[in-house]
Formats: structure tokens, sequence, C-alpha cells
């Protein structure tokens, strides 16, 4: 299954719905693209709403490492929402969770990055 991203604007976060697989290949390039492109157009705030992945392979997960270091590295911020069972374990078994902002409620994640965002 092909990954597809959507992204939607809630106060100055934009909120990436992703909906497949993040594997090796095409579906990884399409994660990192959609990034860049969100980080050019100056959108620092930045939540990857998982509810709709299925599965993430090792690729997969390098390349939510590497979103997370191209968006810090460019002034913003990358967390997660709705994360499912065996990503939330993949999470745990990898120490990631210390790493990624991890949230089950999509206000309580917008909130989170402060100032414009949580009066949206």
């Amino acid at each position: 299954m092909a990954l597809t991203a959507k992204v939607r604007k809630v106060g100055d976060v934009s909120i990436v719905d992703l909906n497949g697989k993040i594997t090796l290949g095409e579906n990884t390039g399409i994660l990192r693209d959609e990034l860049r492109s969100l980080l050019a157009q100056g959108n620092k705030n930045i939540i990857l709403n998982m509810a709709e992945v299925g599965y993430v392979d090792s690729a997969g997960l390098g390349e939510l490492v590497g979103a997370y270091t191209t968006a810090t590295n460019q002034g913003g911020s990358l967390k997660l929402l709705n994360l499912q069972g065996k990503m939330k374990d993949l999470m745990q078994i990898t120490k990631l969770h210390t790493i990624f902002p991890a949230f089950d409620d999509e206000k309580a994640a917008v909130a989170s990055f402060g100032g414009a965002a949580a009066k949206a």
C-alpha cells in the first residue's frame, strides 16, 4: 500500500495525516518530500498523524529520525500523534520515545507548541 500524506493547518501548526506503510523505497521518499516542502514554505510546527499508518520498517524508522533531525536543524519542531500499538512498542524498544514528543490527543499536541498555535 502506497503511503499518502495530506496536510492540514490548525493555527500555525501543520498536521500531516499519513495513511499506509512507511517502508523502504517510494514511501519514505513521500514522507521526506512532504516534510521538506513544509519547511521550505516556512512551516516550523509539524505533527505527523500516524493513526492510519499500519506498518513502519527499519528504513521508515530511519526516515522518521531523519525528518526529526531536518526539522530541528531548520529551527522547526516535529511531533507524533496517534501512534498505534506496534509503533508505540517500537518507539519504546528503540528508545526513540525519549526523542519524539508523542501525543494521543490532537488538541494537546497542537497546544504543546505554545504561542499562536495554542490559540487556534
